[in-house]
């Protein structure tokens, strides 16, 4: 008779087989290693404290005569080195691992290499592709091949891909665990994600971010071609003859559950703009019209922030493609604006050598002519 234990461990070692351990492109490939390095290093401390732990209460058991007992034990440099040097060193490493991987796979940067060994080709501009995270389904649009499709993305294997990213109501996350990581899609904004896919086959990708009833339904297929199975898939969806217009586009916005995949073989060619702006509807603004408009209108200074002087000059709905608003950590010195801040000698608390309320911060005294507040309070009842 035959083990049921036995039988079962194959499914057992198939569910083992997880996306994210599985990777089919080398941006997920790179983010696999880094949980293995993370945890690898992590283990060099976990695993020797547990194994020293169980010899530690072996060996000094009340029935072990060899075991030194010292009461009056109280230090030991060379263990206190051991002690506090180990995780400090592997600390160091994982910082200088997530430092390191935090840039270079940055999803807004552009890929260095296609695989291992095979680097990216800077003559080769990266293929687009634009998301739309909408109620409850995921809209692709492909402005180089003209089409768009509904919870199916289809890439050519080995080609740089980036993915322009918005939402068109909620906070939403793209995510494709076998080929990259997750990115935010979020109304009225752009995020990018470059990755590539490296093996043929069908994948899965879903939304990592709660956003209503559908959420859990709110999947899409993710599939990978040869260059020839790719230009045909186009084809394809150029021969379906349905179009996208703005009024089939407005009502494929309404929520809606468990959508299936469509192709359509014609988009409107700013169509993605348009709902990054917030302007899809017909007599809708756009966001940078608004803003062109507060300009017009008064702006011009980035120091001006009076009421009516509109937008400070220069800024826009969203930054070009490819590109990030950079913070002051990632400028050069000279590159900052010092702020100028001028003491105010008529408050407490201000940093004036010469004013008696520099000595005391706390002190806060009431206004001359003030209700008392036993009096405010009775005035109120």
């Amino acid at each position: 008779m035959r083990n049921p234990t036995l039988l079962a461990l194959p499914l057992l070692l198939a569910g083992c087989s997880k996306a994210v351990l599985d990777p089919a492109g080398d941006v997920a490939l790179q983010q696999r290693n880094l949980i293995y390095a993370s945890t690898a290093l992590m283990l060099l401390i976990i695993v020797p404290v547990i194994i020293l732990t169980a010899l530690f209460a072996w060996w000094y058991r009340k029935g072990n005569k060899d075991a030194t007992y010292d009461p009056k034990f109280d230090h030991s440099t060379s263990l206190e080195l051991v002690i506090w040097s180990a995780p400090l060193l592997i600390i160091i490493a994982l910082g200088a691992l997530t430092w390191s991987s935090t840039h270079l796979l940055d999803p807004f940067r552009p890929l260095d290499r296609i695989k291992a060994g095979t680097p990216a080709d800077p003559r080769q501009k990266p293929m687009l592709v634009q998301v739309v995270a909408m109620d409850w389904k995921w809209l692709f649009i492909y402005p180089e091949q003209g089409i768009a499709t509904i919870n199916e993305l289809a890439l050519p294997v080995d080609r740089q891909v980036r993915f322009d990213i918005t939402s068109t109501n909620m906070m939403n996350t793209f995510y494709a665990p076998t080929m990259a990581g997750m990115v935010y899609a979020m109304p009225g904004m752009r995020s990018t994600l470059h990755a590539v896919l490296n093996k043929p086959g069908t994948y899965e990708g879903l939304s990592a971010n709660y956003s209503g009833a559908g959420f859990s339904d709110m999947k899409f297929k993710l599939v990978g071609l040869d260059q020839g199975g790719f230009d045909r898939w186009v084809a394809q969806a150029r021969a379906s003859g349905r179009a996208l217009p703005t009024a089939a586009y407005l009502r494929l916005e309404r929520p809606s559950e468990k959508v299936p995949a469509m192709r359509f073989a014609a988009i409107e060619p700013d169509l993605f703009r348009r709902v990054v702006e917030r302007c899809v509807r017909p007599g809708t603004p756009c966001m940078s019209d608004v803003m062109a408009h507060d300009r017009s209108a008064g702006g011009g200074s980035p120091h001006d922030m009076r009421a009516g002087a509109g937008m400070p000059q220069g800024r826009d709905s969203a930054p070009p493609a490819g590109t990030r608003p950079e913070g002051a950590l990632q400028k050069a010195p000279r590159e900052i604006d010092p702020v100028e801040k001028k003491p105010q000698p008529g408050l407490p608390g201000t940093k004036v050598p010469e004013h008696l309320k520099t000595r005391d911060m706390s002190s806060l005294q009431p206004m001359r002519g003030a209700p008392h507040v036993g009096a405010a309070a009775g005035a109120l009842a």
